[in-house]
């Protein structure tokens, strides 16, 4: 018996079982069944048995897969963080919280995210990967997490200087910046507004400071109102490396905005502190203009060249020249001079063609006669009318006479028209041509005797 596949042209193929045996010298075969409606995979398991094979239960009766969490990446971090030491920074907090501050730990690696959210990532029902599970808080309740918050929030002094008794020893180099984070609600203390560095103008926010190591390793971190400017931060961080931490001496880096010149006379200078930051536009206007222009070729060794000034007494100058910002001025400034020559060259075609186009106009308004020809789009003009203001005789008609009226007493419309005729007077007068012998023959002529 051996199972053969039959293909159709416009269906499915039909699987048959089949057995051969000889009749009259010759093999002939017989169809004893139809698997067309089998299962492909159970049709592949009877073929095997019919070439010799052995029959095995199935795998899934064997086996029930539930669920599957992703894990690689957990044990990644979870491994790196019982290398560092981590269980040990919460041995003494309660023990139903140390796996939780462990689990959060890693959290915050691997999916930052709110503590309500990190609680549905870690709790059995709604897990993301398998970290809940590894450390048994699969079960655990939101409240937990508040809790180990708590706790860390008393701990944070403690934790701190473990790390930095760690990681700085003696004199070293630190590393401090700032940034901020909005918010919204009304509970907060420390929500302000100020200078936001998220673009949310008009949401509070909250300003954080972080003391890193020379390869950037987080040692402290602290909250201020979201009004707090950078530098005014200085002064609390140089105490709390000195008195808490006991380093006695530190060169702090920080940007123009940070290590301001008031900050390093009122603050790091009177503590023998050493610093590191860049000058402001007028100083470095300052000192080009008091040691000339620099020349490329001073830059060729160590990229670097070292001055001294009578404004900085005692400090250390350094001009460095920095290639890609070099770099990317001059591709800046390529691309401007690219698009204003495109912008001109828009601006000169609409001109030429809007001098083409009034050509083409004064061309239409003349025909071949030289007579003016009117435009189709543009409106009919008419010419003005000139109006004469002087009196004028009319030529008597059959029924009626004119005379001049005198320029100083005409009226402005006769009193007794209506109004719908008072717009439509003129300085004419007609009158019978009976009227005229008597008022030909008047010694004074006045406006008042003709009316």
């Amino acid at each position: 018996m051996y199972i053969e596949t039959v293909p159709n042209r416009h269906s499915p193929p039909a699987v048959l079982l089949r057995e051969g045996y000889r009749e009259g010298g010759k093999i002939v075969k017989r169809t004893l069944a139809n698997l067309s409606h089998w299962d492909a995979q159970l049709v592949e398991h009877f073929r095997l048995l019919l070439k010799g094979g052995v029959a095995v239960e199935s795998v899934d009766a064997l086996m029930t897969i539930e669920r599957s969490l992703p894990h690689g990446h957990v044990a990644a971090v979870l491994g790196a963080a019982r290398a560092c030491g981590a269980e040990k920074w919460f041995a003494s907090a309660p023990e139903e919280l140390r796996a939780v501050l462990l689990a959060m730990l890693c959290a915050r690696v691997l999916a930052p995210a709110s503590k309500l959210a990190t609680h549905r990532m870690l709790h059995d029902d709604t897990a993301t990967s398998s970290l809940g599970r590894v450390l048994g808080v699969g079960q655990c309740q939101a409240d937990d997490l508040y809790r180990a918050l708590d706790w860390l929030h008393e701990a944070q002094p403690t934790l701190e200087r473990a790390l930095a008794r760690k990681h700085l020893v003696g004199s070293t180099l630190v590393l401090y910046d700032l940034t901020s984070t909005w918010l919204t609600g009304h509970c907060c203390e420390l929500a302000a507004r100020g200078h936001s560095r998220d673009g949310k103008r008009d949401d509070p926010q909250i300003v954080f400071g972080l003391v890193c190591t020379a390869s950037g390793a987080p040692i402290a971190v602290e909250v201020f109102a979201g009004n707090t400017g950078d530098p005014s931060t200085v002064a609390t961080q140089v105490s709390k490396l000195k008195e808490r931490f006991g380093i006695e001496r530190m060169a702090w880096v920080g940007d123009r905005g940070m290590l301001t010149s008031a900050r390093i006379e009122q603050v790091l200078r009177p503590q023998a502190q050493d610093w590191i930051t860049s000058l402001r536009a007028p100083h470095i206007a300052q000192l080009a203009a008091e040691h000339g222009p620099f020349q490329p070729s001073l830059f060729d060794q160590r990229n670097l060249i070292e001055l001294t000034s009578a404004q900085f007494p005692g400090e250390r100058l350094v001009v460095c020249r920095n290639p890609l910002l070099a770099a990317e001025r001059a591709r800046k400034r390529g691309e401007l001079l690219a698009a204003t020559e495109l912008e001109l060259a828009k601006i000169a075609a609409a001109t030429q063609r809007a001098e083409v186009d009034a050509q083409e106009r004064r061309d239409r308004r003349r025909d071949g006669a030289g007579r003016p020809v009117r435009d189709p789009h543009e409106p009919q003009r008419r010419p003005a009318r000139r109006r004469s203001h002087r009196g004028r005789l009319q030529e008597p008609g059959p029924r009626r006479a004119g005379l001049p009226l005198h320029e100083d007493d005409r009226p402005a419309c006769a009193p007794g028209l209506p109004l719908q005729r008072r717009a439509r007077a003129r300085p004419r007068l007609a009158v019978h041509a009976g009227l005229l012998r008597g008022v030909a023959h008047a010694r004074v002529l006045e406006a008042h005797a003709v009316r």
